[in-house]
């Protein structure tokens, strides 16, 4: 294949993961077919059957889209910074960033993550049971590193904190609305993380 249809493939291959990111939003998982998708894409389904052998692996590629996407925009970040306790607070920023931005991924995410299953009837949140989390990984190694420096406090263990600020960054997706205050959320959870750490 040339250098130019793989750039179109990918193109299309990422035109169909965002139409199906943008039919999740619409009307959710349980609801979600590929006509549905090739209307939102405007292409036929055909297309996306011949990019996606079927739903279930278009489904498996939009759930790595969206962590891929979303482990891009942190890290992005966090890599800015050289000092590791400066990438603690890149890292829980570009989180709160991320849910606040990109709610329309969360919303994907979640649909599939809790109403997606496989041919064998399991349940996308128990696959990969024994695979680590590339976001929670990513922050247990900052925490980690932070230890070994002597720049954090031995004092805690870094996967369970990792654990715990990932779920406080994470539960602000469900909390969308006019009367939450997104950086004060921020300040708040830096300021309790900054108590763990030091």
């Amino acid at each position: 294949m040339t250098k130019e249809k793989t750039f179109i493939s990918e193109a299309r291959r990422e035109q169909i993961l965002k139409a199906t990111i943008d039919v999740l939003n619409d009307i959710g998982y349980v609801k979600l077919s590929l006509a549905k998708i090739a209307k939102q894409a405007k292409i036929s389904t055909g297309l996306i059957s011949y990019h996606f052998a079927d739903k279930e692996e278009l489904i498996q590629h939009t759930l790595n889209y969206l962590i891929g996407a979303q482990l891009e925009f942190i890290e992005e970040r966090v890599k800015k910074e050289a000092d590791i306790y400066q990438q603690l607070m890149a890292y829980i920023k570009a989180t709160l960033a991320y849910q606040d931005e990109h709610v329309e991924n969360n919303v994907a995410l979640i649909e599939i993550i809790f109403n997606a299953r496989t041919e064998d009837n399991i349940p996308y949140y128990k696959l990969n049971e024994e695979e680590e989390d590339p976001l929670y990984l990513r922050l247990e190694n900052i925490l980690a590193e932070g230890q070994r420096k002597k720049v954090f406090s031995s004092d805690f263990q870094p996967k369970a904190t990792a654990i715990l600020i990932n779920g406080a960054a994470s539960e602000s997706m469900l909390l969308q609305s006019e009367s939450f205050d997104i950086e004060n959320y921020q300040q708040e959870l830096i300021r309790v993380v900054a108590k763990i750490v030091k």
